[in-house]
């Protein structure tokens, strides 16, 4: 039953400050620290969009962090 609520369940693509990403209810109010990304649709479509547009896993903090020290 859970799994055919989710296939009509509306969700929102998220982000943090990290640029990580992941997927929350649209009908809910965004948890603290993330903010919504643009895209929403069903599960499998958000996944989906995340899957392309996040390619560098690594924490924004940590590829900031090995550029300057690949600068030196």
């Amino acid at each position: 039953m859970a799994d055919e609520r989710d296939d009509e369940q509306v969700y929102y693509v998220v982000v943090n400050d990290e640029e990580q990403y992941s997927i929350w209810w649209a009908d809910r109010e965004l948890p603290a620290g993330w903010r919504a990304e643009g895209k929403q649709g069903k599960r499998s479509e958000c996944l989906e969009y995340i899957g392309e547009v996040w390619t560098d896993m690594r924490p924004l903090s940590l590829r900031r962090r090995m550029e300057q020290e690949a600068a030196r």
